[in-house]
């Protein structure tokens, strides 16, 4: 009876385990992906670890019914040497305690014998390797001039680069310093004069003319006029300690952009009250 639900238990632990891990590679994007989930993997070396551990059992059972009932028989077993011995013997060229006449060097002193050993074979091997391995880097790198790790990186680098410029080159939504331009379309300046009114009137006006923060309307600039240097102005904030404040944390690029060219396009216009103007005329290179 106790055979009979052992092995029940374990049939329903393994359907319902693999019908959990095939549910799981369904579900899950990658679920092979060890760091998005490594509970897959957890489950499938528990699975497989059951598995091996329960016909190991079963082979120990059949081994140890047959030894008694060899013993039963009057069977003398037969001794055989164990396989990891005879392979240390074979990977070592040890020999043993009753062997080791056949390596004893004929000198001595003080009755202190010596005896002619061999290099083990698996150290012989890794010495012939490392010599292997230092001829092919001679070559490789002395000879032929291949890339050492300096020159890997830079190129890795530049690709990386490389890979960048393409991905801003096809993603009209990325903006930075380098490749924002000046918008003159209706609806990104609509979107511009938008987010100008919710975030930027309150210091400089509706209307550009300035309050707290400087006159937009007119051709002084502080930090530099241009869609570069007001991009830049309005991403990373004006002066350290007196000068506006970052809003690449509350605003998108894109929309950064349309408000940069939209204060732009207050350039010439007369607010109803004008600052007095504040740093110095900005001409386009």
């Amino acid at each position: 009876m106790r055979k009979y639900f052992q092995s029940t238990v374990y049939v329903v632990f393994v359907i319902v385990t693999f019908l959990a891990l095939a549910k799981s590679f369904m579900v899950y994007k990658n679920p092979f992906d060890v760091y998005e989930n490594p509970l897959v993997w957890l489950a499938l070396i528990g699975f497989v670890l059951v598995i091996v551990l329960k016909e190991v059992v079963n082979v120990m059972a059949v081994n140890r019914a047959k030894t008694l009932q060899d013993e039963k028989d009057g069977v003398v077993p037969e001794i055989k040497e164990a396989w990891y011995s005879s392979f240390l013997k074979s990977w070592t060229k040890a020999k043993d305690i009753e062997e080791e006449h056949e390596i004893v060097l004929d000198h001595n002193y003080d009755g202190i014998k010596e005896l002619d050993n061999s290099l083990p074979p698996w150290w012989v091997y890794m010495f012939y390797a490392t010599i292997i391995f230092g001829v092919v880097y001679l070559i490789r790198f002395h000879v032929l001039g291949a890339d050492n790790q300096a020159v890997e990186y830079e190129k890795a680098v530049a690709e990386a680069r490389a890979e960048v410029e393409k991905f801003k080159a096809t993603s009209p939504n990325v903006f930075d310093i380098e490749n924002v331009t000046l918008l003159t379309a209706d609806a990104d300046l609509k979107r511009g004069k938008a987010v100008f009114n919710l975030n930027c009137a309150s210091c400089h006006l509706a209307d550009g003319g300035g309050q707290i923060g400087p006159n937009l309307t007119d051709e002084y600039w502080i930090l530099g006029g241009g869609i570069k240097n007001v991009f830049n102005t309005v991403y990373n904030g004006g002066r350290d300690g007196k000068g506006m404040i970052a809003w690449n944390k509350t605003l998108k690029p894109e929309d950064i952009a349309k408000v940069a060219s939209y204060v732009l396009s207050l350039q010439g216009t007369t607010p109803d009250v004008a600052k007095a103007a504040e740093g110095e005329i900005w001409v386009q290179e």
